[in-house]
């Protein structure tokens, strides 16, 4: 149900990023850089996966990127940063991750990341984890990637 979800956010709307945090590498893989996404403005069309994790709990999503991807980004967002979440963004010939809210520079229960390739991002299904690294109780999240 989960992925179904997610293929609907790829299909519908589009999405204006308009960068509001400094550009600094996260991640250098010899493909893929990963960089804080910036500033999201998400048009209200744009559904977002919503659901709930708890404390050691992993959810999954994926992605189909058509050949001739050279960017996308992910947003995880549940605004508690006293929870704390991770994204692990799993290529079909890399894995990126584990980033934390830090990642993105500002702590705010948000990781927000753009990833990319010069030569492309590789064709196929991309797997997105994410894990309940310290939850108390219940924490209610978002998802997207387009």
């Amino acid at each position: 149900m989960k992925a179904s979800a997610l293929c609907l956010l790829v299909l519908i709307g589009s999405v204006v990023l308009v960068s509001g945090v400094s550009a600094s590498i996260i991640e250098e893989t010899g493909k893929y850089t990963v960089e804080p996404a910036g500033r999201l403005h998400l048009p209200t069309i744009t559904p977002l996966v919503s659901s709930t994790i708890t404390q050691g709990e992993i959810d999954v999503y994926y992605r189909t990127i058509s050949s001739g991807t050279s960017s996308m980004v992910t947003d995880l967002y549940w605004g508690n940063p006293a929870n704390s979440l991770s994204l692990t963004i799993v290529a079909p010939d890399a894995t990126l991750g584990p980033f934390y809210d830090s990642a993105d520079g500002i702590v705010n229960g948000r990781i927000a990341l753009s990833v990319s390739s010069p030569s492309g991002l590789t064709p196929g299904t991309w797997t997105f984890y994410i894990r309940g690294h310290s939850v108390s109780g219940s924490q209610v999240y978002s998802f997207i990637t387009y």
